[in-house]
């Protein structure tokens, strides 16, 4: 027998003998991804999955949910693991599921082993370790609300993320997602030394004064990310204290400097600043603490109708609205209103404070905002939305998707019966 026929024969019987498995993915939703409304996250130990969108008249019977709790226990414990990868995948797949669901009774009764599983996280892990457990520990406060499970969560995991701050070796990514959680726990949690997390956010971004004029560049691209996170994170802090911060006068005049930023993100954040200190300035019995100057109003209005084409057509857009709107608040004491649309209800934001604490929970919450606006009372207390709607006994109550389905399907059995009775009973007519 000729050698080559007896090698692929041997090469088929040992196929034959090997027990192929099947490949499994295990998806975890990141950053970029958590806008993505059809997005599914699974389970790294289960490989199934956790939680599917539907939509939010949709109803989900009984089984459905305790299987849900079942593959998010199961995540959740997943977070302990010794592999570095799956304990990220788990952290970002909770993440995920409490994005988009409301449950502060299943969290409450497992917030112990999530912030052991966070701190742990952030204190020896690395990387998109520290990044998905920074972004874990404000969904968490989110989840719970201003209650006293809060109070116990923010001390034990703000120091934490106070040091990796502050600790220039770390990632800018890991410090910037760090800043964003740093502002939601010290916001909901009503943290009592709030004036040293003021402080170490003032400190990170000073760094953005001297060099603003590089920031645009994709090699700084993720030190640009930290600077904004650090802005913002500063502004949300702004809108909820009672004092003036010291040197506010010395701050908004460097502040004022990046303006001039070549990152357009870092222009925007500097206006809102702007906008909120005017706004609160009346509130901190400080009117001859900062004014805007002539100076500052011409480059306020010469980012309000920038054309450089140098820019990106969607930056430019976006920056000259914004801007505009500063303007326009600056000159005419006017806000604009916004108005935001969820279900049956509408959120306007009418002052600049609120927008900023609307855009900075969004940050936190992704595409998961519109659900916890109508079923958070944390989120429902600070926005003013009120009491929640039982949208069931609403008269204007929407149809459900299984509704509809229901009753197209009895309709269409009436209609085929009624139909069916005059068919048997047809004759043919001859003339």
């Amino acid at each position: 027998m000729p050698k080559g026929k007896q090698k692929r024969r041997s090469d088929a019987n040992n196929a034959r003998n090997t027990l192929v498995l099947p490949k499994m993915d295990i998806i975890g939703i990141s950053d970029e991804d958590s806008a993505n409304d059809n997005a599914s996250v699974i389970s790294s130990v289960s490989g199934s999955t956790i939680y599917e969108d539907t939509q939010i008249g949709d109803e989900i019977d009984q089984n459905q949910f305790e299987e849900f709790e079942d593959k998010l226990s199961e995540a959740i414990e997943g977070m302990g693991v010794k592999s570095v990868q799956t304990r990220v995948q788990n952290i970002e797949a909770v993440s995920a599921a409490l994005m988009k669901r409301f449950i502060p009774e299943f969290v409450g009764s497992r917030r112990l082993t999530i912030t052991d599983a966070i701190e742990r996280s952030l204190k020896k892990g690395r990387g998109a370790e520290q990044a998905a457990a920074a972004q874990l520990a404000a969904l968490l406060c989110l989840q719970l609300g201003s209650t006293n499970m809060v109070d116990d969560i923010c001390q034990t995991l703000i120091p934490t993320l106070l040091l990796i701050i502050g600790d220039d070796s770390m990632s800018c990514i890991v410090r910037a997602k760090c800043c964003w959680a740093l502002s939601i726990l010290t916001f909901v949690g009503n943290y009592e030394d709030m004036e040293n997390v003021v402080e170490v956010l003032r400190q990170t971004y000073r760094m953005s004064f001297i060099k603003h004029s590089s920031l645009g560049t994709a090699s700084l691209a993720n030190e640009a990310a930290l600077y904004t996170a650090a802005l913002s994170a500063w502004c949300l802090l702004l809108t909820v204290m009672t004092t003036a911060p010291d040197n506010l006068s010395m701050d908004m005049k460097q502040i004022v400097t990046l303006l001039d930023s070549n990152c357009v993100e870092i222009r925007m954040a500097a206006g809102e600043i702007i906008a909120v200190i005017l706004e609160q300035i009346k509130d901190y019995d400080c009117v001859e603490e900062w004014e805007p100057d002539d100076d500052v109003l011409m480059k306020l209005k010469e980012l309000a109708t920038d054309s450089h084409k140098f820019r990106a057509k969607k930056d430019r857009k976006t920056q000259r609205s914004v801007f505009r709107d500063i303007i326009r608040y600056i000159e005419e004491g006017e806000f604009p209103k916004m108005q935001v649309r969820f279900g049956q209800e509408c959120l306007s934001l009418d002052t600049w404070c609120r927008k900023k604490q609307y855009d900075c929970i969004r940050q936190a919450l992704g595409s998961g905002m519109n659900l916890h606006l109508k079923e958070n009372d944390l989120l429902r207390d600070i926005l003013n939305l009120g009491e929640k709607i039982n949208t069931m006994s609403s008269p204007s109550h929407k149809q459900t998707k299984l509704e509809r389905h229901l009753m197209n399907a009895a309709a269409f059995k009436a209609r085929s019966i009624c139909r069916g009775k005059h068919r048997d009973k047809r004759t043919i007519s001859i003339s």
